[in-house]
């Protein structure tokens, strides 16, 4: 039997805790900024329901599966895998499913924060009044000419990259739970007070019916499988913040239980998104499926018209920084643990090293929207190279890695005792999923990412 004392780093205080942090870790930009602009894209009820059904046969077993992977060996990814890899004998290569994960996390917060920083110059711009009276050109225009300013870009990447080492630093206890018990019940108030304002507008209603009517006429073979995506990633798996969360579980907090509630939150945040910005888009004649620019292009329209639409701009960017927040700090604690258990590190020494080693990589991000925008690979700016490559690939051959382990490789028994579930069909349910349902649905969307489908 692996040793299942606590990690070196400490645990969790309690499962309320565990799940603001995993919830955190879930709950970012993809819940608040790319999920109702896809599910514009795709229709909405349609696709909605499609999400919910991927969440619940394909996110829920994936993420209990990587919750409990680290659970049960209490190390960084890297050292967990190696760990569980020698308890269920095993190919020596699944070692290298913790580097992915490290790796991936570490990748995605380079850019990560670039994109979190416009947020936070978005909560000043609204503060002061940039979007009063604006139109979409200008809107247009204002984001055109922030993103072409890379001393702007590099200034807010720097202030969040910063806030996120200072949190990291202060450890499990004082740091990151701390700050998930702040944030994400002031990320909730925040999403109650303008849903209470959406529904007085007048597309409450028209926005209400368009996010949960299903028009199957409207949903396509590419928008299933794009829910599916959706669904795996905003649960944040295959990046080794939900194993490196699991290793600070204490051994007696139900892990199917904490799962299922994390997810159910995790949902729930991107609901609400769409019912806070959708009867804004209807209310003020705007476009469903924008695209990418639905947050920064065409949201402050609304502000900027509405009454006391400064005040509610303020809130909904400072909500989009910290969700964004409490998913970097997931992104960036995989490689700080590495650090510090493999290379003898304080946290202090490894916070510095992790976060300026990201922060350098994500000046590649923000130049890759001016100054080397002519810059392509493949055609793809380097922004888009890392985001392509980590989205399409890393993740979901992370994810398949996670459940094929779980389901084939890892020892039926130490599963069951990881998992306790309290009936026998609820943990055959549960291998069923793991080992045929999840690892096909992740696979089609590996398929789909290299567009072989």
């Amino acid at each position: 039997m692996m040793d299942t004392n606590k990690s070196q780093h400490g645990e969790w205080s309690s499962r309320f805790a565990f799940i603001m942090a995993a919830t955190g870790s879930a709950v970012g930009l993809g819940n608040i900024w790319k999920f109702p602009y896809i599910t514009g894209e795709n229709g909405g009820g349609a696709f909605v329901l499609v999400y919910l059904l991927c969440v619940l046969l394909v996110g829920i077993p994936i993420m209990m599966a990587e919750t409990m992977l680290g659970r049960r060996g209490r190390k960084n990814p890297i050292d967990t895998m190696i760990n569980l890899n020698t308890e269920a004998a095993g190919d020596a290569n699944w070692r290298y499913l913790g580097s992915a994960g490290i790796i991936a996390g570490f990748l995605i917060l380079s850019y990560y924060s670039v994109i979190a920083g416009w947020a936070g110059a978005y909560v000043i711009k609204a503060f002061t009044g940039s979007f009063f009276s604006a139109d979409a050109t200008a809107t247009k225009a204002l984001f055109d000419n922030f993103i072409a300013s890379p001393m702007q870009l590099i200034f807010w990447h720097t202030v969040f990259m910063v806030a996120t080492m200072l949190i990291v630093m202060r450890g499990i206890s004082h740091g990151l739970e701390k700050s998930v018990r702040f944030m994400m019940p002031c990320l909730f108030g925040l999403m109650i007070l303008l849903l209470a304002y959406a529904m007085t507008t007048k597309g409450y209603f028209q926005g209400l019916h368009f996010l949960f009517y299903p028009d199957f006429s409207k949903l396509t073979g590419k928008s299933v499988l794009v829910a599916l995506g959706q669904a795996f990633f905003s649960l944040g798996l295959g990046m080794g913040a939900v194993m490196i969360y699991g290793a600070y579980l204490p051994k007696e907090v139900s892990i199917a239980k904490t799962t299922v509630i994390v997810a159910a939150a995790d949902t729930l945040v991107a609901l609400l998104a769409g019912l806070v910005i959708f009867p804004l888009v209807f209310s003020y004649g705007l476009n469903p499926s924008a695209g990418p620019g639905l947050i920064f292009e065409t949201l402050p329209i609304a502000f900027g018209n509405m009454p006391g639409g400064w005040l509610f701009g303020v809130l909904f960017f400072i909500m989009l920084v910290f969700a964004a927040l409490s998913s970097s700090i997931a992104l960036i604690e995989p490689a700080v643990t590495w650090l510090i258990e493999c290379k003898g590190l304080s946290r202090e020494q490894a916070c510095v090293r992790a976060g300026l080693a990201a922060w350098g990589l994500g000046l590649a991000t923000v130049f890759s929207f001016n100054s080397w925008s002519g810059f392509t690979i493949f055609g793809n700016t380097l922004f888009e190279l890392i985001d392509y490559l980590t989205a399409n690939f890393m993740l979901p051959l992370g994810g398949l890695a996670i459940a094929v382990f779980a389901g084939w490789v890892m020892k039926p028994a130490h599963s069951q005792e990881e998992l306790a579930l309290p009936e026998p069909l609820h943990y055959q349910i549960w291998q069923w999923l793991i080992r045929y349902i999840a690892p096909a649905a992740v696979f089609l969307v590996f398929l789909h990412a290299i567009g072989v489908l």
